[in-house]
């Protein structure tokens, strides 16, 4: 009985071999892969002068731009509502009456903030992470319109 048990196992381990060793295999690369696309949000926060008595007003407000890590991106200022407004004499109004004012991307408030990408929009690179940028306002000296409260809306927009 022990003979045969010992013939058995032999025929067993040599069985296992011989179909481990004549066994074929075949493989192929699974591709994997995914897309991100390119996508900024926008936001603001108001540019407030206060009471204007006909000496000029400093002010700011932020533009926040969150763009897709690795994004360039540009952000322009249009010229606002007021009719014969542009983005070099923006105007703010309260019923026909109008108050210029301007926007800048600097703080000595000397280079205009328009549309224009390549001339006087603000670069920027996304981190995927929100990222400030100040509006630096201006409400120059001048005669005193007519009492009411003056507003204009500004359309902030990234280009990217």
């Amino acid at each position: 009985m022990r003979k045969l048990l010992k013939i058995a196992v032999g025929v067993c381990a040599v069985a296992g071999f011989a179909s481990a060793a004549s066994a074929n295999s075949v493989s192929a690369g699974l591709a994997v892969g995914a897309s991100i696309a390119a996508t900024c949000t926008v936001s603001t926060s108001a540019v407030a002068f206060g009471p204007f008595s006909g000496s000029q007003i400093d002010a700011t407000g932020t533009v926040t731009a969150n763009c897709i890590s690795g994004t360039p991106y540009n952000v322009g200022l249009d010229a606002g509502l007021a009719t014969g407004a542009t983005v070099t004499t923006r105007k703010m109004k309260s019923g026909v009456n109008l108050l210029p004012y301007s926007l800048f991307s600097d703080t000595g408030r000397t280079v205009n903030w328009g549309n224009t990408v390549g001339t006087d929009t603000v670069p920027g690179v996304g981190t995927g992470a929100s990222q400030n940028l100040t509006v630096y306002a201006r409400l120059p000296a001048g005669a005193v319109p007519a009492a009411g409260t003056y507003a204009d809306t500004v359309q902030a927009t990234v280009n990217f």
